[in-house]
């Protein structure tokens, strides 16, 4: 599946379950790792569990299989689709890491364009 249907896909699985402040990142052209970052927070342990529970299972139906996931334990989630890698961190742990500014010379990606618009839109 293209890079841009796994980011869009997932995207939407991140604002369908009220996802806080995503991003997407293009870093294809820093680093040998990814196309394409895909970062977002949830507000409670609780709720980046359901992020990251909703991500795989909504690629799942779409037969895309993670590479590898970490963090079922912690406050950060990563699910390796390959092409893209998507955080799912607690705010704080968000805050901590600093991945978009780590990342800041890749290529934000305006999400609105990936997220399904309601009817009449």
């Amino acid at each position: 599946m293209e890079s841009e249907k796994i980011l869009a896909l997932a995207a939407n699985a991140l604002n369908d379950k009220k996802a806080v402040d995503i991003k997407a990142i293009k870093i294809g052209d820093l680093t040998v790792l990814s196309e394409y970052f895909l970062i977002a927070s949830g507000t409670s342990s609780t709720h980046v569990h359901a992020l990251a529970d909703e991500v795989e299972d909504k690629l799942k139906e779409a037969d895309v299989i993670p590479h590898h996931i970490e963090g079922r334990s912690t406050g950060w989630y990563v699910l390796d689709y390959g092409t893209v890698i998507v955080h799912i961190f607690s705010r704080d742990q968000r805050e901590f890491y600093g991945l978009e500014k780590m990342w800041a010379d890749g290529e934000e990606i305006d999400c609105a364009k990936f997220l399904n618009k309601p009817e009449g839109e």
